[in-house]
């Protein structure tokens, strides 16, 4: 009775080890536990440098080379943004160093909630 428990206890945590991972890959700490939502307080985001590659003003739209951005679980890589406030765009040209933080949208896809130079 008691090897029939072991092994069915084994066969759960082998059928369960992925899920536990995954759940554990995704706990980086208060702050980033969630996906950061719209409507989410920005401070809850931790600064995301990045290379300002593109800068659609009339879209409201950036293309970002960035580093890894923890809230979101986003490995670095280059992709465009939607900016949530045009008026963060001034003073910005292709090529500067930025940083920024961004947060998921709902309907899916993601937004710059603050884009800064960097210093």
């Amino acid at each position: 009775m008691q090897r029939i428990l072991l092994n069915g206890l084994a066969a759960l945590t082998l059928a369960l080890g992925p899920v536990a991972a995954r759940a554990q890959h995704h706990d980086h700490g208060a702050a980033s536990a969630a996906p950061a939502t719209l409507g989410a307080s920005a401070a809850v985001a931790d600064w995301t440098p990045a290379e300002l590659r593109k800068l659609d003003l009339a879209a409201l739209k950036v293309t970002l080379k960035h580093g890894e951005i923890r809230n979101l679980a986003m490995p670095p890589m280059t992709m465009v943004f939607h900016v949530r406030d045009a008026a963060q765009l001034q003073g910005l040209k292709v090529g500067d160093p930025v940083r920024f933080r961004a947060e998921r949208r709902e309907g899916g896809g993601f937004v710059v909630v603050e884009i800064q130079k960097a210093d």
